[in-house]
């Protein structure tokens, strides 16, 4: 049996494999399906400081291969989440982090410093990339001077391990991930949503409220495959890879591009458990090629 020891800034994962956020909830609600604490992370939904109520209905959309989703960060709010929802997550025994979004500066860095506040929270994921918010989220993250400013901000009151999460929605994403390294990220995870559009012919309108919102499931994993493996060339901190993965074969192509760990999202909607299903693959393909640690996978392509 091989190590699955996965170490991210200084936070130790007993094993690769993260859910990505907004896909699995708290954690809790997936508890009935599975040992959520056999996995190495969870990255709960987007917290922002004051509550949002989220984009009008309709504000998600089925695709070929994928779904298109306008939820626009619905949340009750930092406060709700440490009075509330923390109690009922401190004690679960994996990683838990808290995606942190806003809509300036100065928001990001309130929610961040709350969240520091939290003994069993060791990293959050900044989440400069979210293209469903009309201020904020994704604004910050296209730009590699108002990322490098956004994560400048957080890393002055924010010790633990910052993550921050990157928009496909880029010319050039590698531009983006070493304006973060230069600023102090610890790891950075990519890719987020991609834009798109779904229209309803019958009624010559478009599906979603908003128009448009965030294409993921398995037909981004071609281009997420592509960015982590960018992205994991041009920068030393390690690349977190999520975009379309539905099995432990997808997985392994991701860290095989240069991911250290990998997140589940779309996917968990499909198969409650598929994340300690992706556990148990990867450990038997590091049995199967002869890999004593799961880090000697990262960036193995031949």
């Amino acid at each position: 049996m091989a190590d699955l020891t996965t170490i991210i800034g200084g936070m130790t994962m007993q094993n690769p494999v993260m859910t990505a956020s907004g896909t699995f909830g708290y954690g809790l609600e997936y508890s009935d399906f599975m040992d959520i604490s056999a996995i190495g992370g969870i990255i709960v939904k987007g917290t922002t400081i004051q509550a949002r109520e989220g984009n009008p209905y309709p504000r998600m959309a089925e695709t070929p291969f994928g779904m298109l989703n306008a939820v626009g960060l619905q949340n009750k709010g930092a406060d709700y989440f440490i009075k509330e929802i923390y109690p009922a997550i401190r004690e679960i025994d994996t990683n838990m982090i808290v995606n942190v979004s806003g809509s300036s500066i100065d928001t990001y860095v309130e929610c961040a410093e709350k969240m520091a506040a939290l003994e069993h929270i060791p990293a959050i994921e900044l989440n400069i990339s979210c293209p469903n918010v009309k201020q904020g989220g994704m604004a910050f993250g296209v730009c590699a001077s108002s990322a490098a400013e956004v994560v400048r901000a957080v890393r002055r009151v924010y010790p633990k391990v910052l993550i921050v999460k990157l928009s496909p929605n880029v010319t050039d994403v590698t531009e983006i991930a070493r304006a973060v390294e230069a600023e102090g990220a610890d790891a950075v995870s990519l890719i987020n949503t991609i834009l798109g559009m779904a229209i309803d012919a019958e009624r010559r309108k478009p599906v979603l409220s908003t128009i448009t919102g965030g294409l993921s499931g398995p037909c981004v994993k071609p281009v997420a495959l592509r960015m982590v493996w960018q992205t994991a060339r041009a920068v030393k901190i390690p690349v977190i890879g999520l975009g379309g993965i539905s099995s432990w074969k997808d997985a392994v192509e991701f860290m095989l591009a240069g991911a250290t760990a990998i997140q589940i999202g779309t996917y968990n909607f499909v198969d409650p458990a598929i994340s300690v299903k992706v556990v148990k693959g990867i450990d038997d393909y590091c049995d199967r090629h002869g890999f004593r640690s799961v880090s000697e996978m990262i960036g193995a392509l031949e």
